[in-house]
């Protein structure tokens, strides 16, 4: 439980949680996180979050080994939400801190999660400032990413950003940092999962935060959750990196999600990718049955086109493509070309449903539904193939156009 020193008396005294797997309704099979908690030793000593609850012992251990508990003077929380605050009440009690700061809105999620009326807090704005010795902390609101209460906290003299929820990756490593943990591909599908899952809703508070980020000095970004970004090339390949996720420019790949009961709809999935393939967009098939919907998400991250397939199921869709198309409207997906198609027996509501579930996320829809009765025979693969033919000729546009 030994603390790492990410600067000079700054230390990283946070919880890996390996087992943890369900994480803001997505799954991170087969990693956990971290809850990173940072420890500023100065004229008045720091605590930046804490961890989560039954976490607090560690956080606890690895603190004492670089001074005790009790000579914290100031806590500050960026976020209230219990994965970094959740162990706030035994380590208020227990370091008895002279301050307590939040955002304005941190001061609602407090008193909604403890009784700290007798606590000693100061909520800040942004720009608001305070001196810890050789060092000050700079607070800058960064609302809805992704709570009304998140914030950072700019250490200038040190060209530090302790980024809060921004940034992050839920991986559970003993690395630190991201030029320690050894695989990029890795790296780089956590970035994506974390942001497609969690952050994508408010990308355009991520375009209007970006460029505050960008006036600062900072050579690290220390994330309350996995690996630090260490020099001023992972700097700015992680701002980098937001902005085109935040933009969603279409890019010239394809998604097909399904679900299939006697694999009618499936074949007419396959159908679908050879027309996309055969007409320049590679094409991802995941069946929700084998694929959690959080991972279909992040496959989202790189597709431009996205086709949805169900067989009608009490005159509706079935459940578990209902389930990812609610998932992904609430995520709210931008520049996206969509497809439906879907088999049936009695009746065939399930594909316009589909296509109206799309439509509804505003995708662009080239193409009308393609619905088979029974097995698909040789014109509904033709007609699956062409539906995949038209939505490739429409993203390729849609890419050219920028």
């Amino acid at each position: 439980m030994q603390p790492v020193e990410i600067k000079k008396d700054i230390f990283w005294i946070g919880y890996v949680d390996y087992d943890h797997r369900d994480f803001h309704g997505y799954s991170r099979s087969p990693d956990g996180s971290t809850y990173n908690a940072y420890l500023i030793k100065d004229e008045k000593n720091v605590l930046m979050d804490t961890v989560a609850s039954g976490c607090e012992g560690t956080l606890l251990c690895r603190m004492a080994k670089v001074l005790d508990p009790e000579k914290i003077d100031y806590i500050v929380c960026n976020h209230m939400e219990l994965d970094h605050a959740g162990a706030l009440e035994t380590i208020v009690e227990r370091c008895k801190p002279e301050k307590i700061f939040v955002s304005q809105a941190g001061l609602k999620s407090m008193a909604g999660y403890f009784a700290c009326k007798d606590w000693p807090v100061q909520a800040v704005k942004s720009g608001d400032t305070v001196s810890i010795g050789k060092r000050t902390i700079v607070f800058q609101e960064t609302r809805m990413l992704h709570w009304p209460d998140s914030m950072v906290s700019y250490i200038p003299e040190e060209r530090l950003l302790v980024s809060n929820d921004i940034f992050g990756q839920n991986i559970a490593s003993s690395a630190r940092f991201v030029d320690d943990f050894g695989d990029d591909s890795e790296y780089l599908r956590r970035v994506k999962e974390y942001y497609y899952n969690i952050v994508l809703p408010y990308s355009p508070m991520v375009l209007k935060t970006l460029p505050i980020v960008e006036q600062l000095d900072i050579d690290m970004i220390a994330p309350d959750h996995g690996l630090i970004h260490r020099g001023e090339k992972a700097v700015r390949n992680i701002i980098d990196m937001y902005r085109t996720m935040a933009e969603q420019k279409p890019q010239q790949r394809a998604l097909i999600f399904y679900d299939t009961m006697w694999q009618s709809t499936e074949s007419m999935a396959y159908a679908a990718c050879s027309g996309l393939e055969e007409n320049g967009v590679p094409t991802r098939i995941m069946s929700v049955k084998s694929n959690h919907h959080s991972a279909v998400m992040t496959e989202l991250a790189d597709c431009g086109a996205v086709l949805a397939g169900s067989p009608t199921h009490n005159n509706t869709i079935l459940p578990l493509v209902a389930a990812q198309l609610t998932y992904m409207k609430g995520l709210r997906p931008l520049n996206r070309v969509g497809g439906a198609f879907g088999s049936f027996g009695w009746s065939g509501e399930a594909p316009k449903q589909l296509q109206e579930h799309l439509a509804g996320m505003n995708m662009e829809m080239p193409a009308e539904p393609v619905k088979c009765n029974w097995r698909p025979d040789r014109d509904v693969l033709k007609a699956c193939h062409e539906l995949g033919k038209t939505i490739a000729e429409t993203l390729k546009k849609k890419c050219q156009e920028g």
